[in-house]
């Protein structure tokens, strides 16, 4: 302890540890705010679904070798980024079917702390959403530059569940727009039903029917077949759910609305905007 410090302790010593706590705490907070927190924040459903849906493999593997690429060299890197090239070893192929070796090799983009350190994975397990390259036996291209989450037997389920969903007979396709939404007014006030028709990837029919009725709550489900009258919401962190709250434009396209009547238009639009607030946030935490 320093000769200032120490008359300091001396004339007042509980004053001088209330000062010397206040210190260290506030070196502390500087501390962790110096760089970002590298424990990543659990996958959601939408950030699986994003990497596994059109994924050709979903490999567990170990990385067992791990080297930093020069920035010059990493196109496309996000700044507090790396890049980093990995070696590893098979661990399985949890879906799939192209022949792989025991040895792999692929790219990584992973953030980077205050120190310039990515996350530690060196000898755990990880998931990988990727695909193979011709001609280039063992090296893998990732679907996404961070396609690559660490491995536990919860997100292990978590995403066979996902894998299920998307490879199930009838699995719902993959929706890009509104296409349609027509309003027709019931007999009695504060009755009717509104049917909100879809653009589909694969140009399946899909729709979305709002029914209301006095007395009662507004009723609504999907459809991806051509039953296009459902009262079957789906549930949420499903495919369905995903496919709805994940892409449908936030607000009803005004060219989807040809009602004659500016109270029709407005029926679809509230239906609509009802819809959106019974799926909720489609929550991701990748950027």
């Amino acid at each position: 302890m320093s000769g200032l410090k120490l008359k300091a302790f001396q004339r007042n010593p509980r004053c001088f540890l209330v000062l010397l706590a206040a210190a260290l705490a506030a070196q502390a907070a500087l501390a962790d705010s110096r760089g970002p927190a590298l424990a990543p924040a659990p996958p959601t459903y939408a950030d699986l679904a994003d990497l596994a849906d059109g994924a050709p493999l979903v490999i567990r593997a170990q990385p067992r070798k791990i080297a930093a690429v020069e920035p010059a060299r990493a196109q496309g890197l996000r700044a507090g980024w790396g890049r980093f090239y990995v070696e590893a070893k098979t661990e399985a192929l949890i879906a799939g079917s192209a022949p792989l070796g025991e040895a792999l090799r692929y790219l990584v983009d992973l953030p980077l702390d205050a120190k310039g350190k990515p996350p530690q994975f060196k000898k755990k397990s990880v998931v990988l959403f990727a695909r193979t390259v011709a001609g280039r036996p063992g090296e893998l291209q990732l679907v996404a530059p961070d396609a690559q989450v660490l491995w536990d037997a919860a997100l292990d389920a978590r995403i066979k569940g996902v894998l299920r969903e998307l490879y199930a007979a009838g699995a719902p396709p993959r929706i890009s727009g509104v296409r349609e939404a027509v309003h027709s007014g019931g007999e009695l006030a504060g009755a009717g039903e509104t049917q909100i028709f879809l653009v589909s990837a694969s140009g399946a029919p899909s729709a979305i029917t709002v029914s209301r009725a006095p007395g009662r709550a507004p009723q609504w489900g999907v459809s991806f077949s051509e039953l296009v009258a459902s009262d079957s919401a789906p549930a949420r962190e499903t495919l369905a759910w995903y496919r709805l709250a994940c892409f449908l434009p936030a607000d009803l396209p005004r060219s989807a609305t040809s009602a004659p009547g500016n109270d029709d238009r407005d029926a679809a639009a509230q239906d609509y905007a009802f819809v959106l607030a019974q799926l909720g946030a489609c929550t991701r935490t990748r950027r």
